[in-house]
């Protein structure tokens, strides 16, 4: 690790090639993690020692802690993610530290996941997968791995109607599904284009066949959907969730999808995340991922580009393009 500069900017992973080339041209020094996945705890408190900007992960906990080892030099911290539950944010302005997010740049690539998550479990796609490759004999018959039809009149319920609500919003339109949503003060004109319709929570959860979660988590939303509310929802509906994996209470999701209380769940968050419910693991009405919402690759090198400049630009004295407002 170099030595502490009032102008060197930390990574607490392996950049891409393209994000490495924009770090060089910054004027200071720059620390890099070697591992892609980002660092422990220990080392990352080690590197951040006398920086003056981090530019993080989801995964990285920027508390009190990491701000008492990073010391007084710290002015940034660029969370290379729109979910910012990781960093201490009011810890973050006591100190005078400007706290950036990536919005914007993965909302399409979101979107496109969060929907491929909506056709695998409503047509049962990864079940029938492992059924053909299980070897079992089989033959074309009407009962045969039957599932919700999409397009044809079905009902997409959307909790967290933002950029990346509305991105979901617009695929659905393209399949002729009913959009409804729980009520947003951002999304307006966009929202009356679509036709989407305005349902509280409980309302929404009857109504859809299919329930996507793009809502931010926070002490409101922590186990938002629970016991009660897949109740609500009822067999046959489906649950997506590509937001935080703490918005649904997965013990009672588990015991849900293993009952028939609902039909299915496609799941790219976690609430214990990396580790997933063991009773999740064993069902087979439930598709697992490992938080690759914004995993394209033009999106993933817009997200680290995003948390640069705004890192460049508060190291510069200059207004963060996305902060983050406690």
């Amino acid at each position: 690790m170099s030595a502490p500069n009032q102008d060197r900017l930390h990574v607490s992973f392996r950049p891409s090639d393209r994000a490495r080339q924009a770090l060089e041209t910054l004027p200071g020094p720059v620390t890099c993690a070697a591992a892609p996945s980002g660092q422990d705890r220990s080392e990352l408190l080690s590197d951040v020692r006398g920086a003056a900007a981090l530019v993080c992960l989801l995964t990285d906990r920027v508390d009190a802690e990491l701000l008492d080892a990073a010391g007084p030099s710290l002015r940034v911290v660029a969370n290379m993610a729109v979910g910012y539950d990781n960093v201490d944010v009011a810890a973050c302005a006591a100190r005078g530290i400007t706290v950036t997010n990536t919005p914007g740049v993965l909302d399409e690539a979101t979107a496109d996941l969060a929907f491929a998550l909506l056709l695998a479990t409503s047509r049962r796609v990864v079940e029938a997968d492992a059924f053909v490759r299980s070897g079992e004999p089989w033959s074309w018959r009407p009962d045969l791995f039957v599932g919700l039809d999409v397009s044809s009149g079905a009902t997409l319920g959307i909790v967290g109607l933002g950029r990346i609500g509305l991105a979901m919003a617009r695929r659905a339109r393209a399949f002729d599904m009913r959009i409804v949503a729980t009520p947003s003060r951002s999304a307006g004109d966009e929202a009356a284009r679509l036709g989407i319709e305005t349902l509280p929570l409980a309302d929404l959860l009857v109504t859809s066949d299919v329930v996507s979660l793009h809502c931010p988590l926070t002490p409101d939303t922590r186990h938002l959907v629970g016991a009660e509310e897949l109740r609500l929802m009822g067999p046959g509906s489906v649950l997506v969730n590509t937001a935080r994996g703490p918005i649904v209470d997965e013990a009672a999701l588990a015991a849900a999808l293993a009952d028939g209380t609902i039909g299915a769940a496609g799941l790219d968050v976690f609430e214990n995340e990396p580790a997933v419910h063991p009773e999740l693991l064993a069902l087979p009405n439930v598709v697992l991922l490992p938080h690759i919402g914004s995993a394209g690759r033009a999106t993933r090198d817009r997200m680290a580009m995003l948390a640069i400049d705004n890192a460049r630009a508060v190291l510069a004295g200059e207004p963060a393009p996305t902060p983050v407002h406690p």
